[in-house]
């Protein structure tokens, strides 16, 4: 069985839980962008356990909301992490006490009872990556921060049958904010983040039957709202099975447990 919790999702910090469940339970964490003692607090929350909280973290970026207490969360409970040549340079190529893995674009992770494909997207980092999640049997697509979707990107993802997809900004927000020129551009450009409408527009190219779940998320606090993120969604044509259920991930409370079933 595979479902996933977002913890928290937006400028304020981004973590998810993933967790696949067959033999044995395996607990992944895609990035940790939260203060220790609110990470520590949200996954005994989600997911209470005697051992260590995860058994791996991926760290899709080295930007603060998404990296947070990833070296200190890793080492004390001597969790291995997961992150890209580039990602890991980006932060200065700290010491993680053996505990780091560099990931590639398309290289699996096998983590047991889950599997984890990165995959690159065009974002203003260094070497950014985003993933897709599998049991072997039901698939998750994760993409938050990206500026525009590519085919490599579409491919990555398709068949999922559940998504944690940012809807970043409304773009006459965005455009009518008090923000800089320059930071407009840089959020609304082809690698900074995506608008409802450009995230509509995934949600429809990955469309199929079997897919689910869509979790809108990374919403930013003064461009975007959950409305207005959920009516950008509903706003393309209807596939005849209905669609799939949409939510939005809370900044600090992130979402529930959603199961991803085919």
């Amino acid at each position: 069985m595979l479902r996933f919790k977002n913890l928290g999702s937006g400028s304020t910090g981004n973590a998810t839980l993933v967790q696949a469940s067959g033999l044995r339970t395996t607990r992944f964490l895609v990035d940790c962008g939260l203060g220790l003692k609110q990470l520590s607090l949200r996954l005994a929350q989600a997911a209470p356990s005697e051992g260590a909280p995860v058994d791996a973290m991926f760290i899709t970026h080295e930007h603060s909301d998404h990296i947070g207490c990833a070296r200190q969360f890793a080492q004390r409970h001597r969790i291995p992490v997961w992150m890209s040549r580039g990602t890991y340079e980006a932060l200065g190529s700290p010491d993680f006490d053996g505990l780091l893995h560099i990931a590639a674009d398309g290289q699996a992770i096998d983590l047991g009872e889950l599997q984890v494909t990165p995959f690159t997207v065009p974002h203003d980092a260094r070497e950014p990556l985003q993933l897709s999640c599998t049991d072997g049997n039901a698939k998750l697509g994760v993409l938050t921060d990206l500026g525009h979707a590519t085919p490599h990107v579409l491919a990555h993802l398709a068949g999922c049958h559940a998504l944690l997809l940012e809807c970043n900004h409304d773009t006459d927000l965005l455009e009518n904010s008090s923000y800089p020129a320059f930071l407009k551009r840089r959020i609304g450009g082809p690698y900074g983040h995506l608008s409802n409408t450009a995230s509509a527009a995934i949600s429809s190219a990955l469309a199929h039957a079997g897919l689910k779940h869509v979790v809108a998320a990374h919403l930013s606090a003064q461009n975007n709202n959950p409305s207005l993120a959920l009516q950008a969604l509903l706003s393309h044509d209807a596939p005849g099975w209905g669609g799939p259920e949409l939510s939005v991930a809370h900044p600090t409370e992130g979402s529930h447990w959603i199961q991803v079933s085919t």
